[in-house]
């Protein structure tokens, strides 16, 4: 959650709005203690842009190694909530003497808390990665090309911030494209819902979706924040970035 609090500045919108400049660098000089979070304001970066950000470089670089980790965060179909770690590793937490178990479920919560239904212990949830998506943009934005991470985790092969953005997207992309000859993922948990002939030009919206096959979860009709995957298919689109490279090659 951190990585989504950035802001890149322009130099000239800066010089544009004196009074705001003059305000934000005097809570940096004078009180340290409220900005002390604040990364890379002094440090003009590409474009000699201005960064407002919590997260510094060093610290996103631990971030993204563990989001960009297959048998961690990273999904061939986005970004989990949950890391994939727990499922052989639970979170355990006793309160008052009652044992709390956080564990890693890619689908369905196993549980009833919230109605059993409502689920953040794994699936990939649209408008978290969306949001990731657009912050790697924006860090990107300052730091530029030279700055690069290790994408997938272990895999040798390091990409800018703008190229895992990328990465990102294409694989919620790949949620609707047919995968192996087969139905899109999106369509895994809706057997016989969907019939081929009447709702092959047909697309479901789900709530989330299951953090290891893709398939749709929850309510099918949740345009109010999975409906954002038009707007990445779109930029992709423009970027000349989609692919359908298989989601499994770096597993």
């Amino acid at each position: 959650m951190s990585l989504l609090a950035v802001e890149t500045i322009d130099s000239e919108l800066l010089d544009a709005v004196p009074s705001f400049k003059e305000r934000l660098e005097w809570y940096l000089q004078n009180r340290p203690d409220l900005a002390s979070m604040v990364s890379r304001w002094q440090e003009p970066g590409m474009g000699a842009r201005r960064l407002v950000a919590l997260t510094r470089g060093h610290r996103m670089k631990c971030l993204l190694r563990r989001m960009l980790d297959p048998e961690e965060f990273l999904s061939p179909y986005g970004i989990r909530s949950v890391s994939k770690f727990h499922k052989d590793h639970p979170y355990i937490l006793n309160v008052r003497g009652e044992e709390k178990v956080v564990n890693y479920d890619p689908g369905e919560s196993q549980t009833g808390v919230f109605g059993g239904n409502s689920n953040w212990r794994g699936p990939v949830w649209f408008p978290i990665n969306y949001l990731l998506i657009e912050s790697l943009q924006k860090f990107h934005y300052y730091y530029g090309d030279d700055f690069k991470v290790e994408c997938p985790t272990r895999s040798g092969q390091f990409l800018t911030l703008k190229e895992i953005a990328n990465e990102l997207s294409n694989r919620l992309i790949r949620i609707w494209l047919p995968e192996h000859k087969g139905p899109p993922p999106y369509t895994r948990a809706s057997t016989g819902a969907l019939d081929p002939k009447r709702d092959g030009q047909r697309y479901w919206f789900h709530e989330y979706f299951h953090g290891d096959t893709g398939a749709g979860l929850g309510a099918s009709h949740q345009t109010g924040w999975t409906g954002l995957i038009a707007k990445l298919i779109q930029q992709q689109g423009d970027f000349g970035t989609i692919t359908k490279r298989d989601p499994f090659s770096d597993l």
